[in-house]
């Protein structure tokens, strides 16, 4: 039977995080702090990313702000044009589309109703998808703030879509898999190896739901 089919954006269907661990890491060669550790820095850097938000753009805030907070030497205009570039690689870098995505989506296309559900800097985000190359598979696109129980259940509301008969598609525990579990619908956990650490949580299968698990996305096409 056809399904209602939300499918998540950034580490679901390309590479996304990656390019921000990446950045971090240059960042924290960067500042080369004398006492901190590398995972001390990232400690201070994860609190500035919970209050500044999502997105390249964001993120860039967030280096900046972490830099004035731990710099051992007085800030320079120099510094912070260094900082941006950091951030500014990764809106600039192609989308990379994950392994058998544009087969599996081209296999579900044809039996199921497919929304695109991501979070984040909206501008950003639609930019990704028109980039990316498979807007066409999907009949919404839908950008939101957060992803949480109440997003669900507004979704399920605003496009009258039946609990059972729709599933949320991701790789983060925190946004993708919990919170549509526990509004009620069904979900398909696809981890990746470089999720977002502010993303991390435990699954927690424990609603009437059905909740998958799979190794890739193209492993959709054995269940759909």
């Amino acid at each position: 039977m056809p399904y209602h089919l939300l499918i998540d954006a950034d580490d679901t269907l390309w590479e996304n995080n990656i390019y921000f661990e990446r950045a971090t890491h240059a960042f924290i060669e960067f500042l080369n702090h004398s006492s901190l550790t590398p995972a001390e820095v990232q400690a201070v850097l994860d609190e500035v990313e919970r209050l500044m938000g999502y997105g390249s753009t964001n993120f860039t805030r967030s280096l900046i702000e972490t830099y004035h907070r731990l710099a051992e030497k007085e800030v320079s205009d120099e510094d912070i044009r260094r900082i941006r570039q950091f951030g500014e690689q990764i809106r600039l870098h192609p989308i990379e589309l994950l392994e058998g995505v544009q087969e599996t989506l081209d296999y579900l296309f044809a039996r199921h109703h497919l929304i695109l559900l991501t979070k984040g800097d909206a501008e950003e985000q639609k930019l990704k998808v028109e980039r990316s190359g498979i807007e066409h598979f999907f009949k919404q696109v839908l950008v939101v703030h957060e992803k949480e129980v109440a997003t669900y259940r507004h979704i399920l509301d605003q496009f009258q879509l039946p609990a059972k008969e729709t599933w949320m598609i991701g790789n983060s525990p925190r946004s993708d898999i919990n919170p549509a579990l526990a509004a009620g619908l069904n979900a398909v956990f696809i981890p990746h190896p470089h999720t977002w650490r502010l993303e991390h949580e435990e699954v927690t299968p424990i609603y009437e739901g059905q909740l998958l698990t799979l190794s890739r996305f193209a492993a959709l096409r054995m269940h759909f």
